[in-house]
């Protein structure tokens, strides 16, 4: 018996397809939204030191835009941009000894939003009951940190053992150019797509090996043997692979909450504990950044870090060579603004990335019943210092 093209129905086509919509809790930082509070229970990098300086400068942190700057008396400080008084922007403010004065009618905040100076008002002004919008700034490690939650729940900012203990001749570089985001200083998407990347291992041999040729070193081609492990403030991810034949290598990774991403170089220099370690900033839902800092013997050490596809650094590539050799940016870019999760189907290589999740919505619900999210600590008389596992170690 003869069919006709009505007689078969093609199944899984793409016909009427929608993408799913992403995880809102897990994804979207703003204020009021439930892992942009939970991201305000931290610091986070905001810039390097050298960024707060006598020039405003606008920076975006958890949905929010800022003015950085750092005024005459040495002291960074960290706005919102709207001036107390009629709104205009204090990125047009001039930088004085004493704070950052608004462009419009004078008025003159100091780092904590203090009005100083009224200078159109008689006598000038009532100015002790306003006060600019502010957020509270420590400088570590090069970089400036900024806490933008409850003032009653301020952590101590975290030390890092791996940034604490120097060898000779070393000190601490920072870098804000997203070393490990695979592209340029900013990236298009959400910052779950970049996080989330830190322990998926499987993608290493296939995208940055067997697909784009050899990103890294020949080593890191192999397909590695894996355990994931949840620690409670993240995911530990231990993976084996051989240097070569009898000298294995056991490798460490770890991603902790809320946003750090500490990644042993993949160029297998040398063995040993981590040398630099990063944190993913989100600047709001579809944007983020990373800041890295780390122990180098050499000026502008960790940007030679930094990957080469096709021969070629990311920004000197052909949109055809894009194409031809992807690695982390175009992959996780093309995935989407924000990644719709309920459209994937998650396997057993996935596991890092499950668990990864799960830590992120048990602290989404330790702070919605009112406890401290994990590795916040605010008594002076306990030690705010991070100790970290990963590295490249001898099998």
């Amino acid at each position: 018996m003869e069919t006709t093209p009505n007689d078969t129905v093609d199944q899984g086509t793409a016909y009427g397809y929608r993408l799913p919509a992403h995880d809102p809790a897990l994804t979207e930082v703003g204020p009021g939204t439930p892992m942009g509070e939970l991201m305000r229970r931290y610091w986070h990098p905001v810039g390097l030191t050298a960024d707060a300086a006598s020039e405003p400068r606008r920076v975006w942190v958890l949905g929010e835009e800022l003015i950085l700057f750092r005024d005459g008396q040495g002291r960074a400080g960290l706005v919102h941009p709207r001036c107390a008084h009629r709104g205009s922007s204090l990125y047009y403010g001039r930088v004085e000894e004493q704070g950052i004065r608004c462009c419009y009618h004078g008025w003159l905040f100091d780092v904590q939003g203090h009005c100083l100076d009224m200078p159109c008002e008689p006598n000038g002004g009532v100015r002790h009951n306003v006060r600019q919008p502010w957020y509270p700034v420590q400088e570590r490690y090069g970089l400036v940190w900024a806490y933008l939650g409850p003032p009653a729940r301020k952590p101590l900012l975290p030390h890092y053992d791996a940034l604490e203990n120097l060898g000779a001749g070393e000190w601490i570089e920072a870098d804000d150019s997203s070393i490990g985001g695979g592209g340029p200083q900013i990236i298009p998407c959400n910052w779950l797509q970049h996080w989330e990347n830190i322990v998926d291992s499987f993608h290493v041999p296939i995208l940055h090996a067997t697909f784009s040729g050899t990103q890294f070193v020949p080593q890191m081609a192999q397909m590695p043997k894996v355990e994931w492990r949840s620690t409670g403030r993240g995911v530990r991810v231990e993976s084996w692979r051989d240097l070569e034949p009898g000298k294995p290598l056991r490798r460490v990774t770890e991603a902790i909450v809320p946003t750090l991403r500490v990644v042993p170089s993949p160029r297998l220099g040398k063995l040993g504990p981590v040398e630099s370690i990063g944190w993913v900033l989100p600047m709001d839902d579809t944007r983020f950044r990373i800041y890295v800092a780390g122990r180098v013997t050499e000026a502008g050490e960790l940007s030679r870090m930094r990957s080469k596809m096709n021969g070629k650094f990311w920004w000197d590539l052909s949109e055809e060579e894009h194409r031809r050799f992807p690695g982390d940016y175009e992959a996780q870019v093309s995935q989407g603004p924000i990644a719709p999760q309920a459209s994937e189907h998650l396997r057993t290589s996935d596991k890092g990335i499950v668990m990864l999740r799960r830590v992120l919505r048990e602290q989404l619900k330790v702070m919605a019943e009112g406890g401290d999210p994990v590795g916040v600590v605010r008594d002076p008389a306990a030690s705010p210092l991070v100790s970290l596992d990963a590295g490249n170690w001898p099998g």
